[in-house]
């Protein structure tokens, strides 16, 4: 049964709403006023709300913004009653994020019509959420042990081969050993490094001074920076030959440590997922005050619907393909590009061609 709270202080419209409530198989809740509302919908957490635009003390809207404020309700669909068919109150009604408006009087039809379609479109909604966070947990699960254990295991394994029977090794074989220690070491350093970023971008983004802060960072002069980076990516990979640049200097509305990490992960994606021999074209230029990161590869490429699901911890045809990581790497560029007042975008050509590029203020 689900439950509807209705905040109307005009006594007879109150009543006659719940009674039809009742009548339909909802529980009804009653609030007399905004504030009696507001603390109902707290207490209670309805599956609905009603409530009246026009109150004394708080009125519709201030409903509104202090539940859309509270995380316990942020999310219940909520529905203004009015008997004002003024435009501009029912549009600032529907900017704050109102999911719908009824103008009183109204038919009873029209007002279960309205209540029907709202609690199953947040129904769905519901189920969209889940299903995405049971794939979360699930690509947790699946690549994060894994991605873990597989450098920590070749730390371990080397490091206790020299310590154990380092007499009997020529020079050479320890220090190919150490050197993979070292490379093992860097891998599962940088596997935390990103897994504690992008929990600290996602705190950001419903963090309002975080947020501020962020878009308040610039940098200029990034052509050095950025040719710099590029190069030392490609030589990571032995790469250098692949590598094409293109670069346009600028100054850019964020700090050099995230705009480094950005052309990291564009360019590591790249290289992960086109061969040795093939072309990547990294290039930046300003267009409509925009300074604009791009990076194309010859490689694997992404269909459409692998663009549209890309998200934290999710790696695509991983049984097909043997690839490290957890598949954070473009979620943190979209979430950088994102919470910088920017934009992410990709284009792709399975096996042909991939193009990513992320947009910042100039």
């Amino acid at each position: 049964m689900a439950k509807i709270l209705v905040i109307e202080d005009e006594e007879s419209i109150r009543e006659n709403i719940l009674e039809l409530l009742e009548a339909e198989n909802f529980q009804g809740i009653g609030a007399t006023n905004g504030k009696v509302g507001i603390q109902l919908a707290i207490a209670q957490i309805p599956d609905l709300i009603l409530c009246d635009m026009m109150m004394p003390e708080v009125d519709g809207h201030g409903v509104f913004k202090a539940l859309r404020s509270e995380p316990l309700t942020a999310t219940i669909p909520f529905i203004f009653l009015t008997a004002k068919a003024d435009k501009s109150d029912i549009r600032t009604g529907m900017e704050l994020g109102a999911d719908d408006y009824i103008t009183k009087p109204c038919t009873p039809q029209e007002l279960l019509k309205a209540i029907a379609i709202r609690l199953e479109k947040h129904k769905t909604i519901s189920r969209q959420s889940q299903k995405t966070l049971d794939e979360l947990r699930t690509n947790i699960s699946m690549s994060l042990p894994h991605e873990l254990r597989t450098p920590l295991n070749a730390i371990l394994g080397f490091s206790e081969l020299i310590m154990s029977e380092y007499q009997v090794f020529e020079e050479s074989d320890i220090l190919e050993m150490i050197g993979q220690i070292n490379t093992s070491g860097h891998r599962l350093y940088r596997l935390i490094q990103n897994f504690l970023l992008y929990a600290e971008l996602e705190m950001a983004a419903t963090n309002p001074e975080l947020l501020l802060e962020m878009r308040s960072s610039q940098f200029s002069c990034v052509k050095s920076l950025l040719t710099q980076k590029a190069w030392q990516q490609a030589k990571q990979v032995n790469r250098t030959d692949d590598l094409q640049l293109n670069l346009q200097d600028s100054s850019v509305g964020i700090d050099s440590i995230r705009l480094t990490k950005i052309v990291e992960e564009l360019l590591d994606n790249a290289f992960k997922f086109s061969v040795e021999g093939t072309p990547v074209f990294f290039s930046t230029f300003v267009e409509n005050q925009t300074f604009i990161i791009s990076v194309k590869d010859q490689g694997r490429g992404m269909t459409a619907e692998q663009i549209a699901q890309l998200q934290a911890y999710r790696q695509f045809d991983r049984k097909i393909y043997q690839q490290a990581g957890l598949g954070l790497g473009l979620a943190i560029v979209q979430r950088l590009a994102e919470l910088h007042g920017g934009e992410f975008k990709i284009e792709s050509l399975p096996q042909q061609e991939t193009i990513v590029s992320v947009s910042l203020p100039v």
